[in-house]
């Protein structure tokens, strides 16, 4: 049993040493258009005061890129400059969404707090899960931020930017 555990973390710790090369080759473009989700216009997440806690939360943080939106966990939510908002598409798939983990949208409402409600909808992905978007862009988290207000995805490669609570770029550069 602690074999197992031992292999399960030093398998951890050699993915991480990948982590650079997969995120060239996955998250560069390219392919990813091909393997596309299509986009499936959703109505408007809604909230009450009825709300289960267990559903998702939107809010905006101050970081060092202005104001940005985060999830319920503080963690910085980034959009993908080859994804669309108009139709909504999201092309972050396979390897790619490994590192860029696409935000569930989950069935019932969406809590806001300084984002407006009439932004926030979905679209279908390819592998037929459902993804939040905000203004149409589909929204992710960079899985090597390690604490909340991280923003290390901001830039990368040129193509990931934090979103901010219009549902666009909140910066330019890091």
């Amino acid at each position: 049993m602690q074999l197992r555990h031992r292999r399960g973390r030093m398998t951890a710790v050699a993915s991480l040493g990948l982590l650079p090369l997969a995120l060239l080759s996955a998250c560069s473009g390219g392919s990813q258009a091909a393997t596309a989700a299509e986009a499936t216009v959703a109505p408007a997440y809604t909230t009450d005061a009825d709300t289960p806690v267990n559903n998702a939360v939107l809010s905006v943080a101050n970081t060092t890129l202005g104001k940005v939106v985060v999830d319920d966990q503080g963690f910085t939510l980034y959009m993908f400059s080859h994804d669309s908002a108009s139709p909504p598409k999201a092309t972050c798939d396979g390897e790619c969404a490994l590192t860029w983990e696409p935000v569930s949208a989950q069935d019932g409402s969406v809590a806001v707090q300084g984002v407006g409600q009439g932004l926030v909808g979905e679209v279908t992905r390819s592998d037929g899960t459902k993804q939040m978007t905000l203004g149409g862009q589909p929204l992710y988290r960079y899985a090597p931020d390690q604490k909340p207000g991280d923003t290390t995805g901001q830039n990368q490669g040129g193509l990931w930017f934090a979103i901010g609570p219009d549902g666009k770029k909140a910066a330019t550069t890091s």
